[in-house]
């Protein structure tokens, strides 16, 4: 892979790249300039609010989205703080303002706080059960940037981490029918672990080099039958929890939609190509709203 293919984490368009230099590597310090992450982060917290049967839920789902985009962000700055002396080593991360040196640990540690007070104001708008659950990830998120030193897939514990707004979301509203939140959830993991899959091809040969370990890796040459197999699971689970919800096969046909959707994604998926990956992981922001409508529609009519 040449240098000149590589899609840099230091490119910066629209409002960011304006931004004067120290206020700018804050913000992408916290990946404002890239709203795909907070997306992803968002979407199974409305799928969770929205299965339950109550309705838009506006206002809850509001802070939900000022939580995940808070939280992103400090997901973000934690790992780039950890994982500072391995960005310098691959091309796409080394001119991360933690890992290029713009940035110090000391002030980097600061903004986490910062962005995590954001988000304890959002945890305090939910009721108590919400907030214990949301609680309960914390662990998982410490923990995060520690797998891709320990196990070829590093992308199954973004799974637990990156999704667990979907129980958030149910419980916010509801304490029974665990079982449909349950369902949903797995569907949520299965198809993180598949679009992370996507987002690591990437980084395969700087990755072989450093020692990263990655889905991606660890598939080689089966990585689109990988993605296959996450995202025919994420359908299963989704279906069943449609299914337990309504208990009605035809609300299965409301994922049609996502179904089609996530079948472009991976047969349309060329992993020789570096543009193409990035393309089709960001294209799950569309997957994340199909899936969104399907349980609106799923929990509400």
């Amino acid at each position: 892979m040449s240098a000149d293919s590589i899609v840099p984490d230091s490119q910066h368009r629209g409002l960011i790249a304006r931004l004067p230099q120290g206020i700018r590597d804050y913000a992408l310090l916290a990946r404002f300039d890239r709203p795909i992450g907070w997306w992803l982060l968002f979407w199974p917290c409305a799928w969770g609010v929205w299965l339950t049967g109550a309705g838009l839920q506006i206002e809850l789902v509001l802070w939900l989205l000022i939580g995940a985009v808070a939280m992103r962000g400090a997901g973000c700055v934690y790992n780039d703080i950890v994982d500072a002396d391995l960005d310098r080593q691959v091309a796409r991360t080394a001119q991360r303002p933690v890992a290029s040196g713009r940035v110090s640990k000391k002030a980097a540690w600061a903004w986490l706080l910062v962005l995590c007070a954001v988000g304890l104001i959002v945890l305090l708008q939910l009721r108590w059960q919400a907030q214990f659950v949301a609680l309960g990830s914390l662990g998982l998120v410490a923990a995060y940037p520690f797998m891709k030193r320990i196990t070829w897939w590093p992308q199954a514990w973004l799974g637990l981490v990156f999704t667990w707004g979907a129980p958030v979301g149910w419980v916010a509203l509801r304490s029974d029918r665990l079982e449909v939140m349950a369902a949903l959830y797995a569907g949520a993991f299965f198809w993180c672990v598949g679009y992370d899959t996507i987002y690591a091809l990437q980084d395969r040969e700087d990755d072989a080099l450093v020692g990263i370990r990655s889905s991606a890796l660890r598939l080689g040459s089966r990585v689109k039958h990988g993605v296959i197999a996450f995202y025919a699971l994420a359908l299963g689970c989704w279906a069943l929890a449609f299914w337990l919800m309504r208990g009605d096969l035809l609300a299965v046909l409301a994922l049609i939609p996502a179904a089609i959707h996530l079948g472009w994604q991976v047969f349309t998926l060329d992993p020789a190509d570096p543009a193409n990956p990035l393309d089709r992981f960001r294209s799950n922001r569309l997957a994340g709203l199909l899936v969104a409508a399907a349980c609106l529609v799923v929990g509400n009519a």
